[in-house]
């Protein structure tokens, strides 16, 4: 592993432990070169997936960028970063475990939609603005409508 101060490959694994959740190990290494220390997290990957997008392009399939996209839903709420950890981690399982290794980019949408649905609305609400490509205020408004449309009916004594 290359350090990442000074750019040696000569670095030495000092501990190593599973990570809370068990998908992946953390690794405490240090530069004999530069005497730097970093952590290192190893994740095993059951089959190489490629992102089919909306255009037709195709992309490597990058555990990081559907991170950042759920971390800016996340930004600024009230959820511990180990939950959405192992939402990310269980989307990932899902996946790779579809048996395809071409996905569209719509079903990891979906999957994401579906996992920031049970850990927080209002990141669920981001998340689907984007997705969802909402251009103007009425399109939350139905969104939001759609949400709350059946249960909030039923309490209406009118």
């Amino acid at each position: 592993m290359r350090c990442p101060y000074c750019g040696n490959e000569d670095t030495q694994v000092k501990d190593s432990r599973p990570t809370e959740d068990n998908t992946s190990i953390r690794r405490r290494r240090f530069c004999t070169a530069c005497g730097g220390r970093f952590t290192t997290f190893e994740r095993v990957q059951l089959r190489e997936l490629t992102i089919i997008k909306a255009s037709g392009r195709r992309v490597p399939f990058d555990r990081d960028k559907l991170m950042r996209s759920v971390q800016v839903a996340m930004r600024k709420r009230p959820v511990e970063q180990e939950r959405v950890e192992r939402m990310v981690s269980g989307i990932v399982r899902r996946l790779e475990s579809m048996g395809e290794s071409e996905i569209q980019s719509s079903t990891v949408g979906k999957l994401i939609m579906e996992g920031l649905s049970s850990l927080d609305a209002v990141a669920y609400v981001r998340f689907a603005s984007v997705y969802k490509n909402f251009r103007e205020a009425r399109d939350f408004e139905e969104f939001l409508g759609e949400l709350s449309g059946p249960a909030r009916d039923e309490g209406d004594d009118d």
